[in-house]
């Protein structure tokens, strides 16, 4: 798989190549290539936003700084790749659309920063536009994290079997939020383990972190805790 993310601050991504998932994926299932805008705006200055059209306080990201980016590294055809816009008012990132774009051989993801992209950006260079939750944040780096994380597990070799990361995946691919976990002590401060994770009664273990799951997705907290 290619992804390629088009930013105002490349660097803000080095740290992920060095650890999981992505460290162990880069090079092989993973082709990941980070991209300035500024080293293809067609300003002068390296000048890449600019102020909003009837006033307002920050910088829209300008399009024709965004197309002559995509448009120098895809040599004017970008058709054969999603291109999505990460901005607050995209598709809400949830697991059935990280399976979707993690099945994708090439993704591109546009971020910005200030006050997001020109609405150009979003309508007719994008493909999709995606949300990691309604509030506002300083830049699209933060965002553009979260979904390489997030797809990046999903890619052959990327987490071990063995650390339980695969099953952690079961509530979310069912729609729901996954279970609470516990380990030692079984007790601290007054503050007890379930008593029914330490029967080693698989079947009620079971019954009861779905009954967990159940509770947390319908906005629930703990419940039954002995």
């Amino acid at each position: 798989m290619q992804i390629d993310v088009f930013t105002l601050i490349p660097h803000a991504f080095s740290w992920m190549t060095e650890h999981r998932p992505l460290a162990a994926v880069l090079g092989a299932e993973l082709d990941l290539r980070l991209w300035s805008y500024r080293d293809f705006t067609p300003l002068r200055a390296g000048q890449v936003d600019d102020e909003p059209y009837g006033g307002g306080a920050g910088m829209v990201l300008r399009v024709d700084v965004v197309h002559a980016a995509l448009d120098a590294v895809y040599a004017g055809d970008w058709s054969d790749r999603r291109v999505v816009a990460l901005t607050p008012q995209g598709r809400p990132l949830d697991q059935e659309l990280v399976e979707e774009l993690a099945a994708e051989e090439r993704l591109t993801l546009l971020s910005a920063r200030s006050e997001g992209f020109d609405e150009r950006v979003a309508r007719h260079l994008a493909t999709d536009a995606v949300s990691i939750g309604p509030y506002v944040l300083s830049g699209g780096e933060l965002p553009a994290m979260v979904v390489l994380d997030a797809v990046a597990r999903r890619l052959p070799g990327a987490l071990r079997a063995e650390s339980g990361a695969v099953e952690s995946f079961s509530a979310a691919l069912e729609g729901g939020l996954e279970y609470p976990h516990f380990t030692r002590p079984p007790e601290f401060r007054g503050w007890r383990v379930p008593d029914v994770l330490l029967t080693g009664d698989h079947g009620r273990i079971e019954e009861w972190r779905r009954e967990q799951s159940r509770t947390r997705s319908s906005g629930g907290g703990l419940v039954g805790a002995r």
